[in-house]
């Protein structure tokens, strides 16, 4: 063999056993991972392909005091399909695959039986094993899908794959909305927020698999550890009052286009609340719940806070309901500040009581400032005393802190003393305002706001809340006797008798405060008033209380006796119509509700509405127009003659009444508002001249 063939000899036998040599440490290779590593790697592998997904709990509903639901979680199911042809059979997939198309198109209305056909095509070529259906399922419309062809076969055999979530619904939407909560991004408010660790349950655990397009699918329900579900609450809150109390906000924010507005109704002897409204005006001029006011918003009571003034000088002993002070002409100065009251000329020489009544500033001002101006603190110290200093301790987050200076502190000056008695240069948020007027209701003591009353688990009661006491007195039997006279006497004969009615007593106070911005109390649009009432009812045997606060109302009517208090009227009204609330009365009779009055209008229609109630009508008129008369049960119609070429008087008419009468007299007519006309630019009784304007103010 010559030397050349026996070189290439060489290299040949070379590369084979270097070949050789490699595929040996291959196989060495392998057989060290199978034997040596193997668990390790198919445990990572496990991980790459399977995880465990947690299964959200079924979260806990909220109840009404009633046990309606104020806040529940709906299941929303999403709809899959194994398109592999393991699961599904050709046989199986394309037998059924048009009256599939159909019944989905008829299901969800939302395409063509023809572009569902096309979809479900394209998943099967692509051997989809997660392919997606159809997102937000109801229950009702997963017990019709499982009856369509294919889907009715099944998991293994039809490919079905259902994943459920839940979302939270509110079936009462707006009512309490703010109070009751939501969850966004995580974060959690109002009783959602609160109450978490009960309402959330505990989650479970499912076995899921990545498939080859990188979506997880669940595996088997064998694998699940189910969830437990949350517990449920039982609120104070009652539906009915609920109701009369966000209606009668709602319709007066609207007819004032006021910024935003909270009413609050609480049961006296508890603390419960029994209705809580936050309205917001949004940028479409319509009102919705987003902030809840009565718990967060601290700012300056203004007039409700003379309650708490008048207590001090009462519990000191530095000043009696007869005493008198000279309000002079309205006006009075303290450290180069003038205070004002709202009517003009001032009320001359009133009593304690009568400044109570009244509202009047420079009165309340002057009684404290000369009672405390040695020594403010005291007056400092005993509103600390009522425990007004101090937040209420809501089980919601985000409570305001009420704030009150001392004397000598930064910030006090001249001017703080008289100042604080009326309400300014102090914060207190609505529910705090609100729990000093339901002790002075509850004979002295001051409960903490509740809004929960039970927690529950299928039923069964886990956890009862029982009423709180913040403060067994704010003050001795003595003033709080006298304190509840002066505020039925602001309803009877003060600042809110518009709000008076003979069915029952309402005590309470009115309110109407500057609101102070960036330093000033005038801003670019002029001064932004905030309205309130305070007040409990019936008077004699207090039930209930409750406040109004009414911010930025537009126009030139703005006070709480205008504004605030028709709202606590209203929704008084409706609560003891409904509840047959009759202090000290133990028989069944039904209580008459306070009879409509009609000043004026066409009687046959007055007659009408009149056979609607349970009353006794006197009925002397003869003519087509009259009056009435309301006294007790019994309504008096009178004669009211209509002058030829003469103005009539419309006061008191509907506005379809007084247009007749006007425009068929000659006139032309403008007017405002709605209901009843309460005023006419032209005076009853003058002589008419054609095509002259005539201006209704309607109330």
């Amino acid at each position: 063999m010559t030397e050349p063939k026996k070189d290439i000899l060489w290299r040949i036998r070379l590369v084979y056993f270097v070949t050789a040599l490699f595929a040996v440490s291959i196989l060495m290779k392998v057989i060290y991972i199978q034997v040596a590593e193997g668990e390790h790697w198919r445990e990572v592998a496990r991980t790459a392909t399977m995880r465990y997904a947690s299964i959200d709990a079924a979260r806990g509903d909220i109840r009404a005091d009633d046990g309606r639901l104020l806040a529940t979680s709906i299941p929303i199911y999403e709809i899959r399909m194994d398109m592999s042809q393991r699961v599904v059979s050709d046989e199986v997939f394309h037998g059924g695959l048009d009256s599939l198309a159909l019944g989905l198109s008829r299901l969800f209305h939302d395409r063509s039986p023809g572009q569902y056909r096309a979809e479900l095509l394209r998943g099967r070529r692509e051997g989809d094993r997660y392919f997606l259906v159809k997102r937000n399922v109801s229950y009702n419309q997963l017990t019709r899908l499982r009856e369509l062809p294919v889907f009715r076969l099944g998991r293994y055999r039809g490919g079905l794959i259902v994943s459920e979530r839940t979302r939270r619904e509110m079936p009462y939407r707006t009512l309490a909305a703010r109070t009751i909560g939501y969850e966004r991004e995580g974060v959690y408010v109002g009783l959602e927020g609160a109450y978490r660790e009960y309402l959330e349950g505990t989650q479970g655990k499912r076995l899921m698999q990545r498939t080859s397009g990188g979506n997880w699918m669940p595996i088997n329900d064998d694998n699940e550890i189910q969830p437990k579900n949350g517990m449920d609450l039982i609120t104070t809150i009652n539906i009915r009052m609920q109701d009369f109390t966000e209606n009668a906000l709602r319709k007066q924010l609207s007819r004032y286009q006021a910024s935003w507005g909270t009413a609050v109704i609480m049961e006296t002897a508890t603390g419960k609340i029994k209705a809580i409204s936050n309205l917001t005006r949004n940028s479409h001029g319509t009102y919705e719940e987003t902030y809840n006011y009565a718990v967060g918003e601290s700012a300056e009571p203004g007039s409700t806070f003379k309650l708490a003034s008048v207590m001090a000088l009462l519990e000191d002993g530095l000043a009696s309901p007869g005493d008198t002070v000279h309000t002079g002409n309205g006006r009075t100065t303290y450290s180069g500040q003038v205070m004002r009251d709202a009517r003009e000329g001032g009320h001359g020489s009133i009593t304690l009581q009568e400044a109570f009544a009244l509202s009047s500033n420079v009165g309340i001002s002057r009684f404290i400032y000369e009672a405390y101006h040695k020594n403010p603190q005291r007056f400092v110290d005993r509103i600390r005393g009522m425990g007004l200093d101090k937040p209420l301790g809501l089980e919601i987050t985000g409570e305001g802190v009420p704030l009150f200076k001392d004397a000598g502190s930064p910030g006090w000056s001249g001017t703080s003393l008289p100042w604080m008695s009326i309400g300014y240069e102090l914060t207190m948020t609505p529910l705090q305002t609100l729990s000093l007027y339901n002790a002075v209701a509850n004979g002295g003591r001051m409960m903490r706001p509740m809004m929960v009353e039970e927690i529950r688990q299928t039923g069964k009661v886990v956890k009862h809340f029982q009423p709180e006491t913040i403060h067994r007195s704010v003050a001795s039997q003595r003033t709080l006797e006298t304190v509840r006279e002066m505020l039925v006497e602001v309803v009877t004969s003060g600042t809110a008798k518009n709000i008076h009615t003979p069915a029952y007593q309402i005590a309470g106070k009115t309110g109407t405060a500057q609101v102070a911005s960036d330093g000033t109390y005038r801003g670019q649009d002029g001064v932004t008033y905030q309205a309130s009432f305070a007040g409990y009812f019936p008077a004699e045997d207090p039930r209930y209380s409750g406040i109004v606060v009414i911010y930025n109302p537009r126009g030139w009517i703005y006070t709480g006796s205008q504004v605030a208090a028709p709202v606590f009227r209203e929704i008084a009204d409706k609560i003891v119509a409904t509840e047959v609330i009759r202090p000290g009365q133990q028989d069944d009779t039904p209580l008459l509700a306070h009879l409509p009055s009609f000043r004026n209008g066409h009687l046959e229609d007055i007659r009408h509405i009149y056979e609607a109630f349970d009353c006794r009508l006197n009925d002397q008129a003869q003519t087509a127009w009259g009056s009435t008369q309301v006294r007790s049960d019994t309504v008096s119609l009178q004669d009211k003659t209509m002058m030829e070429n003469l103005v009539p008087d419309v006061t008191g008419m509907g506005l379809r009444d007084a247009l007749y009468l006007l425009e068929n007299a000659g006139m032309r007519v403008r007017f405002s508002g709605r209901g009843t006309v309460r005023r006419q630019s032209i005076q009853p009784g003058l002589r008419i001249s054609p095509g002259s304007v005539i201006t209704l103010e309607l109330n």
